[in-house]
Parts: structure tokens; C-alpha cells; sequence
């Protein structure tokens, strides 16, 4: 027969532990829709692909400029990586992204972020702006490449190619060489 003590520091004991696991419990994972209506939670997805975010908007030129890139990319490590094309802008009309999407024939899902949520918590401030996750971290923010030296200057080639060099690492099980990197857009605007 249990003592009443005994019994007192079992029931403190589990409360003790419910107490911290509700403490410890993450944030709900922020959902956004796709263009047909399905939901995501782009941060939370984990696994063994990496999680390639590119956040983007069709009326940004910049952002547009490398879209013919980012289709190369995906048909390169679409098998390896899960790619999102994130929409964070509450100006972005769905129509105009699944027409980006088919213009420049990007295989990613197509997720709107209207409230710009997933951006921030991302920390994503421009389009093109790309962020590459594994085990549920950052491993890789920033540019696709260096084509743009500024806002309105670019080369007539890239001379680094920083998304495929930290995809290229990560598929290897090698850390990203540069995991931050300066991405030049147009701003990811920041609504109330």
C-alpha cells in the first residue's frame, strides 16, 4: 500500500512534467494556402529532402529575372529537395502567380502569404529571396545567385551560384560554405 507521500510526489512529479512539456510545446506551425485551396506549413515540413523556400511575386522584375534560373534548379534537384514558390505580398492576386508559375514553367507549390507571415518568420525581405531548411533550421538564406550587383545593376553572368553550391553541400552531407547571403530585390512589404 502506497504511503501518502509517495503518492503526493508521483501526482507533483507528473504535473511537474506536464508543465514543462506545455512550456516546451512549439508554436502552431504557420499554414499557408496553395492555389487550389490545400494547406502547408512550409517551416514545419522536415525530413530527408531539404526544404527549398523561394520567396517571390510576379510583379517584381528583379524576382522575374530569374525565374528562367529557379525552373533550372527545380528540374535539377526537384527529385532531392521540396521547392515552395512563397507569394508574400497581400497585393499578389492568385491568378497572376499561377500565371508566373506556367509562364516560366516552375514545378514548385505554389503557397500565397498575403499577411507576409511565413516571410517574417523566415526573415525573407526581398523577392527573390530564398531560405533552405533541414531538420526543421535555416541551413542556407539569401541569393539565388550574384547576377544582380544592386538594384538596378546586374552582369551579363553570374559568377556565383549560391543556391546550387549550399544544395549541392547539403545533398552531400557537407555544411553550407555560405550560409548567409545578400539577397537584392524588390521588398517584401510589412503589413500590420
Amino acid at each position: 500500500m502506497s504511503s501518502y507521500p509517495t503518492v503526493l510526489r508521483s501526482v507533483l512529479t507528473a504535473l511537474a512534467c506536464a508543465a514543462a512539456a506545455v512550456a516546451g510545446a512549439a508554436e502552431p506551425a504557420l499554414e499557408l494556402m496553395d492555389l487550389a485551396g490545400k494547406r502547408y506549413a512550409p517551416l514545419a515540413v522536415g525530413g530527408v529532402k531539404p526544404v527549398v523556400l523561394i520567396f517571390v511575386t510576379p510583379y517584381c522584375p528583379s524576382a522575374n529575372a530569374f525565374m528562367p534560373e529557379v525552373s533550372r534548379i527545380m528540374s535539377l534537384y526537384g527529385a532531392r529537395a521540396d521547392f515552395y514558390l512563397v507569394h508574400a505580398d497581400p497585393a499578389v492576386k492568385a491568378a497572376d502567380a499561377a500565371k508566373q508559375a506556367e509562364m516560366f514553367a516552375l514545378t514548385a507549390t505554389v503557397l500565397l502569404d498575403p499577411a507576409c507571415a511565413v516571410a517574417r518568420a523566415a526573415q525573407a525581405t526581398v523577392t527573390p529571396e530564398v531560405v533552405v531548411r533541414t531538420a526543421g533550421r535555416t541551413v542556407y538564406q539569401g541569393r539565388i545567385n550574384d547576377l544582380y550587383l544592386n538594384r538596378t545593376r546586374k552582369q551579363a553572368e553570374p559568377k556565383s551560384h549560391d543556391l546550387v553550391a549550399a544544395l549541392d553541400a547539403i545533398l552531400a552531407g557537407r555544411p553550407v560554405a555560405n550560409p548567409v547571403t545578400k539577397a537584392i530585390g524588390c521588398s517584401i512589404p510589412q503589413p500590420d
